[in-house]
C-alpha cells in the first residue's frame, strides 16, 4: 500500500512501514471495500464472488490496527490494477461487460459509411444497458481514486494524524486544467483541421490532434508540419481505430510495432486508441 499511497499522493519520505498486508488467499472475484468501492480480486477471507450484482462481502470489516500499523486482508496493488487493466472483464459472468465481438467488428466495417445520425443512434443502443450495470460505474468509475481515500484514511488512523502535506495539483493556485483534444477519425475532418484549429485560436486554446494513421486517409508530412507550425501538437490515433485494437494480444503486438513505427515518422509523443474503456490514455511500448 505504501508505494500506490506514495506514487498516487506524493507522501512524505517519513511515511513508511505504517500499513501490511495479510497474504490473499482463494479464487479472484468480486468484493467490497466500504460501501463505495466494489473490487474485484482476492482477499483473506476468500469471500469473492462472481457476480458483481450479489450480495458482497465487505472486506473493509476485516481491516484492524496494531502497534501504529494498519494490517489489511487485501493487497492493494492487486485490486487496483485488476481495476486499472479491467481484469475483472475475464472473469466467468462480468454481467455483460464483454459485447460480442462479431458485433463490433460488423459496426467498425461499415461505420465509416454511416451518417453521424445512424451512429449516434446505434451508440445508443449499444450503451443502454451500462447505467444499469453494477459495475464499472457509468459514464466514469471512480473506484481506483475512492480506494485510494480509504486506504490513506486508514494510514493516517495508523500514524494517529489528522493532516498530511499536501502538494497542490496545478501551478499558481489554478483550480483545474483544461485539455482539449480532437479526434481526426475521417479525410472529412483531416480536411476541416485548419479550420479547427482556427476555431481552437480565437479562444486561446492550442489543442492535441488524434490522427489516425492507417486505413482512413492520407495523412502527409505537410498535414503534420501544418498542424506542429501553428503550436498544436500531433498524437496517432489508434492503427486503423477498427475497434479490435486489443481484443488478441498476438494481433496487438502487431499493430503495437506498426504503431511505434508511425510515432517515429511522425516525431509524437502521445498515443490514444480507438476505443477507451477507462478513462485516460495509453502508453505508447
Amino acid at each position: 500500500m505504501e508505494r500506490q499511497l506514495n506514487e498516487y499522493y506524493r507522501l512524505p519520505r517519513d511515511w513508511r512501514e505504517y500499513a501490511q498486508c495479510d497474504q490473499a488467499g482463494g479464487q479472484p472475484g468480486f468484493f467490497r471495500f466500504g460501501s463505495e468501492s466494489l473490487c474485484y480480486g482476492r482477499c483473506k477471507a476468500g469471500t469473492t464472488n462472481k457476480l458483481a450484482s450479489a450480495a458482497l462481502h465487505d472486506a473493509r470489516n476485516d481491516v484492524r490496527f496494531e502497534n501504529h500499523t494498519v494490517h489489511l486482508p487485501i493487497e492493494p496493488a492487486e485490486v487496483i490494477d485488476n481495476l486499472r487493466r479491467e481484469r475483472y472483464v475475464l472473469a466467468p459472468a462480468s454481467n455483460g461487460v464483454v459485447r460480442s465481438l462479431l458485433v463490433r467488428k460488423a459496426y467498425y466495417g461499415v461505420r465509416q459509411f454511416l451518417p453521424v445520425s445512424i451512429r449516434r443512434q446505434l451508440q445508443r443502443v449499444y450503451f443502454s444497458g451500462w447505467r444499469e450495470l453494477p459495475f464499472p460505474n457509468w459514464p466514469v468509475d471512480t473506484t481506483v481514486d475512492s480506494l485510494h481515500e480509504e486506504f490513506l484514511r486508514l494510514a493516517m488512523k495508523a500514524k494517529g494524524v489528522k493532516r498530511v502535506p499536501f502538494i497542490w495539483f496545478w501551478p499558481e493556485g489554478a483550480r483545474n486544467c483544461l485539455i482539449m483534444t480532437h479526434d481526426v477519425e475521417t479525410e472529412t475532418g483531416r480536411d476541416f483541421t485548419p479550420n479547427l484549429m482556427d476555431l481552437d485560436d480565437s479562444r486561446g486554446i492550442k489543442a492535441s490532434f488524434q490522427v489516425v494513421p492507417e486505413e482512413r486517409y492520407d495523412v502527409s508530412s505537410e498535414y503534420v508540419d501544418r498542424i506542429r507550425a501553428r503550436g498544436f501538437e500531433f498524437n496517432v490515433h489508434d492503427l486503423n481505430h477498427d475497434g479490435t485494437l486489443f481484443r488478441d494480444h498476438s494481433e496487438f503486438l502487431l499493430r503495437a510495432a506498426k504503431i511505434n513505427q508511425y510515432i517515429r515518422r511522425y516525431r509524437a509523443f502521445g498515443f490514444r486508441s480507438g476505443s477507451m474503456y477507462q478513462p485516460g490514455l495509453v502508453r505508447c511500448l
